[in-house]
């Protein structure tokens, strides 16, 4: 048997490819939107994919089982489970094998035994891994976002982030059942979880890539808790705010992405001609330069969010999906691969619509030239006088978590991913804008100059820095 797992660190998300070694055969489970690295592993190996399959329908970047599908031919096997709102609507047209309870994928000699278990999906699936020819039983579990290292999946997901009303505590509950199940598999049963730390699908999701089920009954508090309320109050409480594009993730896995195929490179732009798409309203520019350089010039309405990764979850969480964007870059011989690197992570989250890339500096020259270069963002220290006396309003934009653990006595507290359509809520006049170290805080004070709010501030060094300063360190 063959076994490799991929891992994309800014999804934090593993997708796994299984091979038949004896017959050529493979399957590759939860696929990124990119086909491009399992072919290639599977032309290096002497496999062929002929099976596609996930786990669920995934809420958190947009499924590549219908890309590869496409692009091999390869069987597509989907949930059938999860009751008719959770159905795969391109199902029929793909001519996908629908997966219930118990059913048994054979590819090659190695053997899936198909495992419903509910609770952060209705839909989710986990399969158990059988190298037939060596006769020793099962070998390990994909879990998906069911059982991860160190946490479970959350299922809070259908309501905060699909709207789906009332369904968390239900979920909850199914979700502690379907752990039932999990601790009566064998102790030596490998854990392939469907994701690692840095994913917003759980909230203590460990960084080791994989586990074995006896050590998750020991060590993996939702494996461990075996009394129902202690679960689900425990499993509800804590959990991070879902970044704003996962209810289109949901919606689009669920109704088909569409398929990209071969791409070409992404074209670069004149300056003349990214001058000419920043009048466009409905186009949103993206400054992937350091915070600092964006500080000191940038392009009116463009939105700071430095390449790096957490860049996909701060242009999801902040831009419609589905915007045009363009891309600005630093100068460099390495622009391209840069852009053509966060080219990849939208794309994994649905932003096709990226109309081409433009040197920044070449850009904020001809802009500058024709009189158009905005006033440098403002900044100042977060322990600045006016912050520490009150008369400098100050919006607080961490996660709800950090603001309980401590917060600035004046501030209000509005999470980055909320800005937008709480506008209303932030104080007329100049507004100081804080985060935990600064990081967000420069992505929120352009955001807010892109919506008029051009006497917002970025305080820099955020809560930590306002700590130490009370401290006296």
């Amino acid at each position: 048997m063959y076994f490799r797992q991929f891992y994309d660190t800014s999804l934090a998300q593993a997708s796994y490819l299984i091979g038949c070694q004896a017959t050529g055969d493979a399957i590759v489970v939860d696929p990124l939107r990119d086909p491009r690295p399992y072919l290639d592993v599977a032309a290096r190996e002497g496999l062929r994919i002929t099976h596609v399959t996930e786990t669920h329908i995934h809420a958190d970047f947009i499924s590549g089982a219908r890309e590869l599908h496409a692009a091999t031919g390869a069987l597509l096997l989907l949930s059938a489970e999860g009751g008719p709102d959770w159905q795969y609507a391109f199902a029929a047209h793909d001519g996908a094998t629908l997966l219930h309870d118990g059913d048994v994928i054979m590819v090659g000699n190695i053997r899936l035994d198909v495992l419903h278990t509910p609770g952060h999906t209705p839909e989710h699936l986990s399969f158990v891994v059988t190298d037939t020819p060596r006769a020793a039983g099962p070998m390990g579990v994909l879990t998906g976002d069911f059982v991860f290292v160190g946490d479970v999946g959350r299922p809070d997901l259908l309501e905060k982030a699909a709207k789906v009303a009332n369904t968390m505590e239900a979920g909850a509950r199914t979700l502690f059942h379907s752990l039932e199940r999990f601790r009566a598999l064998p102790d030596h049963l490998q854990v392939w979880p469907g994701h690692g730390a840095g994913s917003a699908c759980g909230k203590a999701l460990g960084a080791v890539p994989s586990s074995t089920v006896g050590y998750e009954k020991r060590a993996n508090w939702g494996v461990a808790t075996t009394t129902e309320g202690e679960f689900v109050r425990m499993v509800l409480e804590g959990q991070p705010e879902p970044p704003r594009y996962f209810a289109d993730m949901k919606r689009i896995n669920r109704d088909g992405p569409p398929v990209l195929g071969a791409l070409s490179p992404l074209p670069l732009l004149s300056a003349a001609e990214g001058a000419a798409q920043l009048a466009r309203a409905e186009v949103w520019p993206i400054d992937l330069r350091p915070a600092a350089a964006y500080a000191a010039r940038h392009a009116t309405g463009s939105l700071s969010v430095p390449y790096g990764r957490s860049f996909s979850t701060w242009v999801g969480s902040l831009v419609p999906v589905g915007a045009p964007l363009l891309l600005l870059a630093p100068q460099g011989d390495d622009a391209g691969a840069l852009v053509e690197a966060a080219r990849h992570d939208l794309l994994h989250i649905g932003f096709d619509g990226i109309m081409g890339w433009v040197d920044a500096d070449a850009l904020l020259t001809l802009l500058d030239a024709q009189g158009r270069l905005p006033a440098p963002l403002p900044q100042q220290p977060i322990t600045a006088a006016a912050v520490r006396d009150g008369s400098l309003p100050v919006v607080d934009v961490r996660g709800r978590t950090e603001w309980e653990g401590g917060h600035l006595p004046h501030a209000v507290h509005i999470p980055l991913g909320e800005l937008a359509e709480r506008l209303h809520e932030i104080p007329a006049g100049a507004v100081g804008i804080h985060c935990q170290a600064g990081a967000r805080s420069a992505i929120a004070t352009s955001l807010l100059h892109r919506l008029g709010r051009t006497n917002a501030i970025d305080l820099q060094g955020g809560y930590a820095a306002w700590v130490r300063a009370a401290s006296g360190t």
